[in-house]
């Protein structure tokens, strides 16, 4: 289920993500954030960078911290791990129409990227993670997710999405006993959506 409301953190320098993972770790703050969290977004200006209100930056931060809580929870077990996954949504393609050459299967489901942009985000993602022995799933959404992992059996899974999806996710996977690591969508929305190539980098 994604976001009631668009976003676009693009423009937010990369070691704020650092920063807020790094204190809220430490502080427990994706378990209590209350007037810490309105605090960190008042210092790091989210609200002028992205325009959201209080309740929904609050929301989103939340979301964030606790993503990145959960990573590191699960960074040991997800390193031990051989055969994995990566997931990457559809909407952060350059193209949505038919200048994008992926083709979608549905016996998958998943497009499979056909290479055709070299400044696409999901084809540069995609590369890295075959690369480095990732089969990689390029979804149309998450409900896709389960079909995959009950007749691939993967050991391990990275997911890029919203922290709607994530959270939906994380529960999925939690059940399978697959273990998993999240890179979250700087950008939101149904098309052009953003993530940060060297944070999915270092997941991978």
């Amino acid at each position: 289920m994604p976001y009631k409301f668009i976003f676009d953190l693009s423009r937010i320098p990369r070691f704020f993500f650092t920063e807020i993972t790094r204190v809220g770790y430490e502080q427990g703050m994706h378990k209590k954030m209350g007037k810490t969290a309105q605090d960190m977004i008042k210092k790091f200006k989210i609200q002028e960078a992205t325009g959201l209100n209080v309740s929904d930056a609050v929301a989103l931060l939340e979301d964030l911290i606790d993503l990145q809580a959960k990573n590191l929870v699960e960074r040991e077990k997800f390193v031990q791990t051989r055969k994995r996954a990566l997931f990457l949504p559809h909407c952060s393609r350059k193209y949505m129409d038919s200048r994008c050459h992926a083709v979608f299967d549905p016996k998958i489901p998943s497009y499979i990227c056909g290479h055709c942009s070299p400044d696409c985000l999901v084809n540069r993602a995609a590369i890295l993670a075959e690369r480095k022995g990732y089969d990689v799933y390029i979804l149309p959404g998450g409900s896709c997710v389960p079909q995959i992992l009950k007749t691939k059996h993967y050991q391990g899974v990275v997911g890029v999405a919203c922290g709607e999806e994530t959270k939906l996710s994380g529960k999925m996977l939690k059940g399978m006993k697959v273990v998993g690591q999240s890179v979250p969508l700087i950008k939101n929305g149904c098309a052009n959506t953003i993530f940060n190539i060297k944070t999915l980098l270092k997941t991978l």
